[in-house]
């Protein structure tokens, strides 16, 4: 099945033209002009824009997901591309009425129309793994129904296999292939794109982000309906804004733009730093604004999280990039492992020093972020920097902040407007609220700890002395063998030494 889906996409890239995008070098010529022979029939009316986002709406899911990373990088893709591929956010075509209404009946276990006073049949958006419709719910309140796409899990798993056999042959014929370690990256992948599967993880992480942002004020998450969601449907409160992408209209509404795209790169670093749960998939066709300027999430299949130990090494090298200290930067690659220990510190810094001091002090407009991840790559090669999968999801959502900012505001100070809220955060862990905060959080374990520690002490007194003097005694011998084994190395040496002066003429 693997090689009939290869030979699909293949087909599909073929059909649709794609050879202009990754055959345009002259050495690949001749196979671009066997492709035109075999292919003779093929007509090519569209703009090269619309084909390659029509070619992906075909391949599935996956490629769908790529095109809507690749829709916010507005300054690594010409302007045809990147405003085509934005229709990947939310207009992909949807699937019919009939599967609607199975589904929903086959959740339910009743008719649809039974379960909700009114249900509209026309979606209000269509994305790669499902689709939302307006319904109203019995108590009368407005709700968005997501319905998972029929079908859709087959397809996801043929794609998974085939990057599985390709992260294989990267990591076996490249170079590079052990260092980038893509069979973990294509793990990574495969698990959230399973768990975007399943709806009501999908409801779960929306009420656990809508409790992190319980104030309100940057950020608002619809509510769950509980009763109502399954693994195929979830509905939620159906939210009210602009989406982001729509700046002029935005601005018409009285909303401070410069004011918003701080907001959103403060949005970021609270869950990624405050919350270690963040929002994996924002890109514009899951962010809306309200006429007062708050954001509005949606779309909350695909969340990352990361371990404490993740955390704190991140937010350091974090301040140290802001602060511009790139020793701190190099040291903690080191320490976190993710470069070799041998790694001569010094050169490591000079490195990375001389990738990233000419982005500082220039707005997001006249900084090249192509040019500086190309380089940080040529830097990781060249000191052996392991790829971290864990982190991959991190990464891609930093990139959709930065596209999404440039769109907002391309004079925003991305460095600036950060670095405040680090060295607030950093205080708090390390500081004197930090220390207090981990009390807190152990003085619950402590209290059910010290009562038993006379026991404890009692107990490990008690505990079977001859098994104590037995390693002792272990411990004693092993001690003197070591020193029998210098001693005889010594004896070896004088005997040595011995002869030698005996013998010399």
């Amino acid at each position: 099945m693997r090689i009939f889906r290869l030979i699909y996409i293949l087909y599909i890239a073929a059909l649709y033209g794609l050879d202009e995008f990754f055959l345009a070098h002259a050495r690949l010529k001749w196979l671009r002009a066997a492709i035109r022979i075999a292919f003779f029939w093929r007509h090519l009316p569209e703009p090269r824009a619309v084909r390659l986002r029509r070619a992906l709406e075909r391949l599935g899911p996956i490629f769908v997901k790529f095109g809507q990373v690749l829709s916010t990088r507005r300054d690594l893709l010409p302007p045809d591309l990147a405003d085509e591929l934005a229709k990947l956010q939310d207009q992909v075509p949807p699937f019919p009425a009939d599967l609607v209404i199975a589904t929903l009946n086959r959740v339910y276990g009743r008719r649809y129309d039974d379960v909700f006073p009114e249900f509209n049949l026309v979606p209000v958006a269509s994305a790669s793994v499902a689709q939302v419709h307006f319904a109203r719910l019995p108590d009368g309140r407005e709700a968005a129904v997501k319905i998972l796409r029929p079908g859709i899990r087959p397809v996801i798993e043929h794609d998974i296999a085939l990057l599985e056999i390709g992260a294989g042959l990267v990591e076996r014929l490249f170079e590079d292939g052990q260092r980038l370690r893509p069979r973990e990256v294509v793990a990574e992948f495969a698990k959230h794109l399973h768990y975007e599967l399943d709806l009501m993880r999908e409801a779960a992480n929306a009420s656990q982000l809508r409790r992190n942002f319980a104030d309100e004020r940057l950020l608002l998450v619809p509510e769950v309906f509980w009763d109502f969601c399954d693994r195929e449907v979830m509905v939620m409160q159906r939210m009210r804004g602009t989406p982001v992408s729509q700046v002029e209209k935005l601005r018409g509404q009285g909303v401070d733009i410069p004011k918003l795209a701080r907001d959103g790169v403060e949005i970021f670093f609270t869950q990624v730093f405050r919350d270690a749960f963040f929002h994996a998939d924002m890109h514009p066709g899951n962010i809306f604004v309200t006429p007062d300027g708050r954001y509005i999430g949606l779309d909350f299949g695909i969340m990352g999280t990361l371990t404490e130990v993740d955390k704190n090494y991140l937010a350091q090298n974090f301040l140290a990039f802001f602060r511009r200290d790139y020793k701190r930067v190099a040291r903690a690659h080191i320490e976190a492992g993710w470069a070799p220990a041998d790694t001569r510190m010094d050169e490591f810094e000079a490195a990375i020093r001389t990738v990233c001091e000419p982005v500082f002090d220039k707005p997001l407009k006249d900084i090249s972020f192509g040019k500086v991840l190309l380089r940080l790559f040529e830097t990781s090669r060249e000191f052996n920097v392991q790829i971290q999968p864990q982190l991959v999801l991190l990464q891609k959502t930093l990139l959709n902040i930065e596209g999404l900012g440039r769109q907002l505001d391309p004079d925003l100070d991305l460095w600036q407007t950060a670095k405040p809220f680090l060295e607030r955060w950093m205080s708090e862990q390390m500081g004197v609220r930090g220390m207090l905060r981990t009390l807190q959080e152990e003085a619950p374990q402590w209290a059910i700890t010290l009562p038993k520690l006379p026991r404890l002490l009692h107990e490990a007194m008690n505990r079977d002395p001859m098994e104590k003097i037995e390693q002792g005694f272990a411990l004693l011998m092993a001690e003197q063998r070591q020193r029998n084994r210098w001693l005889m190395a010594i004896a070896v040496l004088l005997g040595a030494l011995a002869l030698v002066l005996w013998f010399r003429p």
